[in-house]
């Protein structure tokens, strides 16, 4: 038998996203004193102190606490979905997505998603973060977020990895470079020339392991966390760099004639996956978005 009720494990819920007692009492409509009461009886039968309480400043969630807190979000959602299926005989999508994405992917693709998917679902909302991988992953894992749009690249193992679509990586180069000549670039070309990397994990090693695997030390003159900037030194003719987004239209933010031109060697394609926590049950909502993503990029299966 369950030592804990529901209601006491969605009081410390509403606690953890509104940062205190009094927060969450406001939003609740709840007094004060049943939140705090309810909070004490439940660290007392899980044996966990889930937050740090801050003088005049709220509370934080413990450690402990933090894991605890994630899986009881997702337990909440669970009984949500039940509670729907029951009124709405399983038809109805409905609740809150928090979705991050990688940072290069998400002008592409992630505004396309959440306009198909919320048309299809007009009940759902979307809340969307962008990042690096190590900043989504953590996000997953904290609970801040429900899925991650990201490059499956180095993925830890404790990640459920949905593969959507993979892309072949380009050389980018400067519009009137000697080798936009050539139709396809082999790697052993670009040797000699300076490098513009994109210094974002995991693409970092993934662009560099392209070039290391052919035998070739990049000669790294520039190096960016931004898709944007790293596309404007070369149009300025700094370098050339390999990249695997491609925005509309072939020119850099001020203008300059960019080239793209496939690679001649085989490389590594870049696989764009949506993960999650293996450890979390997958809600309706959250496996409707997956199935919705699925057929989305179907469109780009080559």
């Amino acid at each position: 038998m369950l030592r804990y009720t529901l209601r006491q494990v969605e009081y410390a819920v509403a606690i953890w996203d509104h940062g205190s007692v009094a927060a969450a009492s406001a939003h609740l409509g709840v007094a004060q004193p049943t939140l705090s009461a309810s909070l004490a009886k439940l660290e007392a039968q899980i044996g966990l102190q889930l937050f740090i309480r801050h003088h005049a400043q709220g509370v934080s969630p413990s450690p402990a606490g933090l894991r605890f807190l994630a899986e009881a979000r997702n337990l909440i959602t669970h009984a949500q979905d039940l509670q729907r299926d029951t009124a709405a005989a399983g038809t109805t999508i409905e609740g809150q997505l928090a979705l991050a994405s990688f940072a290069t992917i998400a002008p592409s693709f992630v505004p396309p998603l959440i306009k198909g998917f919320t048309s299809l679902h007009p009940q759902v909302t979307i809340r969307m973060a962008e990042g690096t991988q190590d900043e989504l992953l953590k996000g997953v894992r904290s609970g801040d977020f429900d899925v991650a749009l990201l490059y499956d690249v180095d993925m830890p193992e404790d990640f459920a990895v949905t593969p959507l679509a993979s892309f072949a990586p380009h050389v980018l180069l400067p519009g009137r470079h000697r080798l936009t000549r050539l139709k396809n670039v082999p790697l052993v070309a670009l040797k000699d020339e300076p490098f513009v990397l994109l210094d974002i994990a995991p693409s970092r090693t993934y662009f560099t392991r392209i070039l290391e695997t052919a035998g070739i030390t990049p000669n790294v003159a520039f190096s960016s966390p931004s898709l944007e900037v790293v596309r404007g030194l070369v149009g300025q003719g700094l370098g050339y760099s390999i990249l695997v987004t491609r925005p509309f239209g072939d020119h850099s933010y001020a203008g300059e004639e960019l080239a793209v031109r496939p690679i001649a060697d085989e490389v590594a394609r870049g696989v764009i996956a949506l993960a999650a926590l293996k450890q979390m049950r997958k809600t309706r909502l959250v496996s409707a978005f997956e199935a919705h993503c699925v057929d989305y990029f179907r469109a780009f299966a080559s």
